[in-house]
This record gives C-alpha cells, sequence and structure tokens, in this order.
C-alpha cells in the first residue's frame, strides 16, 4: 500500500510538471518569422512550428530546453522555466544565409544541401554595380555562363549570356526567365532594379527540363522580388551618380600614314596599277596637320572623326525609392526607381538641341500580399517599365545608331 501511494503521488507530480507555453519568434528587426521549427533539444517531440504571425503554442515539460531554428538563421535555445508562460524569441541571421538557401522551381525555398540538380544562387549585393543593365552584372558571377556584352550604347547594352552553352541546335540559346513565376523576357531582366530583388538563382542542369519542359533546355533563371514584411514602415532611398568610359578604343592611324599604307597596298598587289593618293595630296594633307602657311584645311582635310564625335567619358545617374511594411493581415513592398544613361557624343554649342544619345528608364513596382484566411493568401504584383529614347537614328529608323561604325570606316 505504501508504494502504490508512492508512484500514485509520482504520477500527479509528473503530470502538473507540464505547462502550455505560447511564444513569438522575429529576426534582428522585429519581424515575424513564419516556418521556423520549436522543438526540445535532447529529443524530438514535442515540437511545432511558428504561424505566418512568428507565434507558437508548445505544451511542455518545465525545465525543457527548446532550440528555435529557420533556414538562414542562427539557431538559439531557450529553457522553460515554471513561472513563465510567454516567451519572445528574436534569431539572428545567418553569414552565409544566400551560400545556404537556394530558391528552386516554383518559388520553392531549400537547404544546398537537400538540392540534387545544380543550382547556382546570386547575392543581389553582387549584383550591384555601377550600370544601369543587369544582365551585364551576371558576368564573372556565376560559374559556367558565358556571357557577352556587344553593344554598350544606352538601350542597347543588353549582355547575351548561355548558361548551358552552345549545341548543335545553333547560337539561339536563350534561357528560360521567370520573374515571380512569370515568364518574361531578357530586356525585362536587363531593366529589373537590383534593389528589388529578394533572391537570384540559375538553374542549369538537365533537372531544369524536368521541372519547365523542353523550354528549360536552356537553363533557367529565377527571379524572386521583395515582399513587404508586417511591421513598421520602412523607407530606403539609393542615389547615384557614376562615371562610365570605354575599356579599350582602337587606335586609328593617322591621314599620311593610312595613304602611304593604301598606297603600298595597292602597288603590291599590282605594280602598274595608279597610286590612289598622290604625292601632292599626301604633302599638302601633311601641311594641314602642321597648320602650315598657306595649307588650306578645306581642300586638303586632315580630320580625327573618332575625336570630333565621341568623348572619352560620360556619367550616369540612378535614384531608387522603395517603402515596405504592414500588419498582421496586409503587408505590402512599394517601390520606384529612375535612370539616365547618357552617351558618349559630343554635343556641338551651335546646335539648338542635344545630339548625344540618352536612354530615361522609370520603373514602378507594386507588392501586396493580404491573408485572406488561414491557409488563403491573396498576391497583387503590379510592375511597369518606361522607357524614353533621345538621340541619332540609322537608316531603318532603328534604335540602335551606327555612328561609332561610320565614323571608324
Amino acid at each position: 500500500m505504501i508504494l502504490f501511494a508512492v508512484f500514485i503521488f509520482g504520477g500527479n507530480a509528473f503530470a502538473q510538471s507540464k505547462i502550455t507555453i505560447t511564444g513569438t519568434v522575429t529576426d534582428t528587426l522585429g519581424s515575424p518569422i513564419a516556418g521556423a521549427n520549436v522543438r526540445p533539444v535532447a529529443k524530438a517531440n514535442p515540437a511545432t512550428a511558428t504561424d505566418q504571425n512568428g507565434k507558437f503554442v508548445l505544451e511542455i515539460e518545465t525545465g525543457t530546453v527548446l532550440r528555435v531554428s529557420f533556414v538562414g538563421f542562427q539557431d538559439k535555445q531557450f529553457t522553460v522555466t515554471a513561472g513563465q508562460t510567454t516567451y519572445a524569441v528574436r534569431i539572428k541571421e545567418a553569414a552565409n544565409t544566400a551560400e545556404e538557401v537556394v530558391v528552386t522551381a516554383y518559388s520553392r525555398k531549400q537547404t544546398r544541401e537537400a538540392v540534387v540538380g545544380s543550382v547556382t544562387t546570386v547575392k543581389p549585393g553582387n549584383l550591384k554595380i555601377p550600370a544601369s543593365n543587369l544582365t551585364n552584372a551576371l558576368a564573372g558571377q556565376v560559374a559556367g555562363v558565358i556571357a557577352y556584352q556587344p553593344s554598350g550604347q544606352p538601350g542597347q547594352d543588353n549582355s547575351t549570356f548561355f548558361i548551358r552553352g552552345v549545341t548543335t541546335f545553333g547560337y539561339k540559346q536563350d534561357p528560360l526567365i521567370l520573374i515571380d513565376n512569370v515568364e518574361l523576357t531578357s530586356s525585362d531582366l536587363a531593366r529589373l532594379n537590383v534593389d528589388d530583388i529578394e533572391s537570384f538563382s540559375i538553374l542549369k542542369d538537365a533537372s531544369a527540363t524536368a521541372l519547365y519542359g523542353a523550354r528549360g533546355g536552356n537553363g533557367v533563371i529565377l527571379v524572386k522580388t521583395k515582399e513587404g514584411k508586417a511591421g513598421k514602415a520602412q523607407i530606403n532611398l539609393r542615389v547615384e551618380n557614376s562615371i562610365s568610359q570605354s575599356v579599350k578604343t582602337l587606335e586609328l592611324a593617322d591621314p599620311i600614314t593610312y595613304m602611304r599604307l593604301f598606297n603600298e597596298a595597292t602597288i603590291t598587289r599590282d605594280p602598274l596599277a595608279p597610286r590612289p593618293f598622290s604625292e601632292n595630296k599626301i604633302l599638302n594633307t601633311q601641311a594641314t596637320l602642321n597648320n602650315a602657311p598657306g595649307s588650306n584645311a578645306f581642300v586638303y582635310p586632315a580630320v580625327d572623326w573618332v575625336d570630333m564625335l565621341f568623348k572619352e567619358r560620360t556619367n550616369t545617374q540612378r535614384a531608387n525609392l522603395s517603402v515596405q511594411g504592414g500588419g498582421g493581415v496586409a503587408r505590402y513592398y512599394v517601390a520606384g526607381s529612375y535612370s539616365n544613361d547618357n552617351g558618349i557624343l559630343r554635343t556641338d554649342i551651335r546646335n539648338n538641341n542635344n545630339n548625344n544619345v540618352k536612354f530615361t528608364n522609370y520603373q514602378l513596382r507594386s507588392n501586396v500580399n493580404i491573408d485572406l484566411t488561414k491557409s488563403t493568401e491573396l498576391v497583387v504584383r503590379l510592375s511597369g517599365t518606361f522607357n524614353e529614347y533621345n538621340g541619332p537614328l540609322t537608316n531603318d529608323a532603328s534604335f540602335s545608331t551606327d555612328l561609332y561604325n561610320v565614323a571608324m570606316h
């Protein structure tokens, strides 16, 4: 009888040691983290996960050490005490977040170790270069991706890149570009603002074909834009002014060298052929270059067209403004950006207009998330891009100017 009473008393004491605790898991900015795991350190159960507001409820024994973990954040432990039933847990972002988290197909987040296919992630901060074109920032960022820029004219400076190389099907190997799960063109990717990007991933192997069909055979670029986080309104402003210069300019021969080499090439092929440039023209052109008395620059011109039409460097202006915030039901992210890319054409003060190339881009973006129910979320994505071009046109009235090619020849 005495032994039985001891067992009854011990059982009641064990039942009373369990308490129900509630808590909230947030990041260092105070924003709630949904989907964070809360479980004991010494055993697997009982365990739970935070809801969309970062809150959790758990029935646990007093004295248990709980661990809070979430992908991309450092784990944090705390001990359940008998006198406390509410806990506020704040976890810090891990230093190698971008290396651990991979956004795969359909915007699913996975740890890098769980991904079987070849997926490369690029930190959005590494894409911030002194240029308004996002495709130019991909060069050198991803192993195995071939990228080159065929033109430097503002508005026509998109880089052409190959993710899976060039195959026997030809050189038209454009990858599938998905921005917020919507297929867009490389021009849309080029004008995307880096400050609006939350994650940037590239699927490089054949698993992209299994996920997206034949369209993903050339690789897939997945871009996810930022969403609002619950909390006070946060305003971010970035203004830049950069100077651009050609990496290398071709050095052209002076008129005297050009005429003498042209004559030499002509008589080498046919010794009896007349020389294209007479010795009299060469001597008078040399006099023009030397500003000799009696020289006539209009009859014997010596013009450096490249130096007359183009300058060495130009400037670019960019500005971006974003506002994000929200509450437990709705969250918003609204951003607007402006960029002004100038060309390298010289402007003659005798003209009554600006003949230089000027490409201006305006962008607006609005991402709104509304929780209709506990399991249903309404996502609204609105974006717009507006371009304005000023400058010379080609003979076919196209966007691209061929003045540099004309000056070189």
